[in-house]
């Protein structure tokens, strides 16, 4: 049974930071690319930011130098710090991971507002 469990999401002021988690089970996680997506309402789904299996680390533009993703093979986690953050950023968050196939995680709700 593969399973990717999200944590860390809620509200937060412009300016303030979290941390997601998406815990992975089920497949061998080391070998996967890992990545996380966002989706506004009525919107496409964008990638935020990719880690893939030897640690080769991309970003979009929007969030270059402010969020950071990293993973622990040993944990079978991958996280999502998110610094500096704006109303913009308001989104689901979805982790995803990718080999021969993909999997999603259901995703977590980030919400930056004053």
């Amino acid at each position: 049974q593969v399973q990717l469990v999200e944590s860390g999401g809620g509200l937060v002021q412009p300016g303030g930071s979290l941390r997601l988690s998406c815990v992975c089970s089920g497949f061998t996680f080391s070998t996967y690319a890992m990545s996380w997506y966002r989706q506004v309402p009525g919107k496409e789904r964008e990638l935020v930011a990719l880690i893939n299996s030897i640690g080769d680390i991309l970003y979009s533009d929007d969030v270059k130098g402010r969020f950071t993703i990293s993973r622990d093979n040993a944990k079978n986690t991958v996280f999502l710090q998110m610094n500096s953050l704006k109303p913009e950023d308001t989104a689901v968050y979805y982790c995803k991971a990718r080999s021969f196939i993909e999997y999603w995680g259901q995703g977590t709700q980030v919400t930056v507002s004053s």
